[in-house]
């Protein structure tokens, strides 16, 4: 079995500690003045250590692991219509973390693509989403209603640090979700950048109404 956990080049590593303290789980210690995975088994996997590293020496690994989680849930396992066209674009969705909070302010995978924001609920509503959305496109989400960080400040920097060429948006047609409208369009007059525009407005049913 593999699960996600983080990887830290040494070589790149400042020593600064950041992770180490964003860390919440202990998974990270200085050691010899080098940030170090001591305890795989406490890595979540979730990388609130990856936006602190300001040296970019935090990355995503795949490693097997060996526990077996006897009160786990059965995953279900049918495939839905257009699944095998979602494998078909694995390669273009393989860009981690997604939280706006969580992704780094500069990085190569946005360098040439578009970027895709969608507020929380949308993929759950529509059933293609990535099929209907997802096309050279680095997807971020987010919830203007729930989260706490400032998306609009985080969002403007990822779009002013990066060769980003277009930014979409999809929500839902909820009072709540119109917010991240906003947030996106001041983005994009804080990064000073000219960069289209599209967005698409969801129903609770999933249909595209705006």
């Amino acid at each position: 079995m593999k699960r996600q956990i983080i990887s830290i080049d040494r070589e790149r590593c400042v020593g600064c500690g950041a992770c180490a303290k964003a860390c919440h789980q202990g998974a990270i210690a200085m050691v010899d003045g080098k940030a170090k995975l001591v305890r795989e088994d406490h890595c979540d996997g979730l990388g609130n250590c990856l936006p602190v590293c300001t040296a970019g020496a935090i990355a995503f690994t795949l490693k097997d692991v060996s526990y077996v989680d006897e009160n786990a849930i059965p995953m279900i396992t049918h495939e839905c219509s257009c699944a095998e066209e979602v494998k078909k674009k694995k390669g273009e969705m393989a860009r981690w973390p997604i939280q706006i909070s969580l992704v780094p302010l500069k990085a190569r995978f946005f360098d040439g693509n578009g970027l895709l924001v969608a507020t929380d609920c949308t993929a759950f509503v529509s059933k293609c989403f990535h099929d209907a959305f997802v096309d050279n496109r680095v997807i971020l989400i987010g919830c203007p209603k729930l989260d706490r960080d400032d998306h609009r400040g985080r969002l403007a920097q990822i779009i002013g640090n990066n060769d980003i060429r277009s930014v979409s948006l999809v929500r839902m047609e909820v009072p709540c979700c119109s917010a991240m409208e906003n947030i996106v369009r001041g983005a994009l007059t804080d990064s000073g950048k000219d960069i289209p525009l599209n967005i698409a407005v969801l129903s609770t049913d999933g249909d595209v109404v705006g």
